[in-house]
């Protein structure tokens, strides 16, 4: 049996469902594809900052997600090699040089549960893999692993860095960094004791960040250049490096308890992926009635803690260009309008956080010096102004 379909955006991740909420928003009914049975609750959480918080209040729930996570105060850098503190401030004080600051570490799951319940309750569909997707004249088929079909006037891809949307436009496949990630999450019975602020340990060929979401979660993660062996250690011996190298960093002992009080068997190292800039800037992200957001667009490290952000942006500004589109019946014009606005914009945001990555976890010495003594500031700087950013609304 086949279903004809205005919107079809497949992938019920951030950008899927942010995209979803801003079109019902603004009158538009769409339908969201899930290949899982159920809200895929990995990942943990992301560092969501000043620009992703303008997209969540378009969309209506801003403050429904803060409420329930602290807001970041104070930011402190350590060295690798000493664990000395190489610099802190609070984040008041530079808000008053560049602008509003806003950072807090908003759990996955629940950041996804509040999307998906401001829904309309048929507008998810779960079990549903797209394994296919062909043309019959303006409308594209989307076959199903169940075998059922779908006809959709409008494609949006928000199905990930292995979108079969992205492939269908023909974009090229992310490049790898070289260098393996694992996330985490320490759950305390009580209050965790931690400050509000954010630590990170850059050098020696890993990366560390750590913050509080809650007054019992702590989020963190562990990026490093990887072996041939590294994909395939257990767990164990994943939380086993992770301690290792931060223990050699002379990293708080209270830091080093973090990880050892986190989930081990959700330790699983993955590699790291961006797509390039010029990918970005002169690839089809935009077909005729098909396009693609959130991974499945600008896949890119963690170095800027923005992927989830970007996201969110790509969301609110599809949904006010597509539905302008619909009520005028030109539905390509917007696509490419949402293309013209969205290209320089996520490929300088992926090439700085490559950037930053680089400088921040090399552990060549002159690279190191340089660092700690004189780039520091600078790459802090990168972040804020990264996210100062503001969509607009829906």
């Amino acid at each position: 049996m086949e279903h004809v379909e205005e919107i079809v955006i497949v992938g019920a991740g951030i950008a899927g469902l942010a995209t979803a909420l801003g079109l019902h928003r603004k009158g538009v009914k769409s339908l969201v594809l899930e290949s899982f049975p159920s809200i895929r609750t990995s990942g943990y959480a992301i560092g969501t900052w000043t620009n992703a918080w303008r997209a969540l209040d378009a969309l209506g729930i801003g403050n429904k997600i803060r409420e329930q996570h602290i807001l970041v105060e104070r930011f402190k850098a350590l060295s690798p090699s000493s664990g000395a503190i190489l610099g802190e401030g609070k984040l008041e004080e530079i808000e008053g040089k560049i602008g509003k600051i806003e950072i807090r570490c908003v759990r996955r799951k629940f950041l996804l549960e509040t999307l998906a319940q401001e829904l309309p309750q048929d507008t998810i569909r779960y079990s549903s893999k797209v394994v296919l997707i062909e043309e019959e004249g303006d409308l594209k088929l989307l076959h199903l692993a169940d075998g059922s079909v779908i006809k959709a006037k409008v494609l949006i891809g928000g199905d990930g860095i292995n979108s079969i949307v992205g492939k269908y436009l023909g974009l090229k496949k992310p490049s790898l960094t070289g260098r393996l990630a694992v996330r985490g999450f320490a759950e305390y019975p009580t209050n965790h004791g931690f400050k509000p602020e954010f630590i990170q340990i850059n050098g020696q060929g890993f990366r560390f960040g750590m913050s509080p979401s809650t007054e019992k979660s702590i989020y963190w993660y562990f990026a490093w250049y990887s072996s041939e062996n590294d994909i395939d250690e257990s767990t164990t011996k994943t939380g086993e490096l992770i301690v290792r190298k931060l223990s050699n960093s002379k990293a708080p002992n209270e830091i080093i308890e973090v990880i050892q009080k986190s989930e081990m068997d959700q330790m699983l190292p993955s590699p790291l992926k961006f797509r390039t800039p010029f990918s970005l800037i002169f690839g089809n992200i935009t077909k005729r009635n098909i396009c693609v957001i959130g991974d499945a667009f600008h896949p890119m490290t963690p170095d800027l803690g923005q992927g989830g952000c970007i996201a969110l942006e790509d969301s609110v500004i599809l949904s006010r260009c597509l539905s302008e589109a619909v009520r005028q019946g030109k539905i390509e014009e917007g696509l490419e309008k949402f293309a013209k606005i969205r290209r320089w914009r996520c490929a300088k945001v992926v090439l700085i956080a490559y950037i930053v990555g680089f400088i921040q976890q090399s552990g060549n010495w002159f690279m190191s010096f340089l660092r700690e003594k004189m780039l520091a500031g600078i790459m802090a700087g990168a972040l804020f102004m990264v996210a100062n950013y503001d969509c607009g609304e829906v």
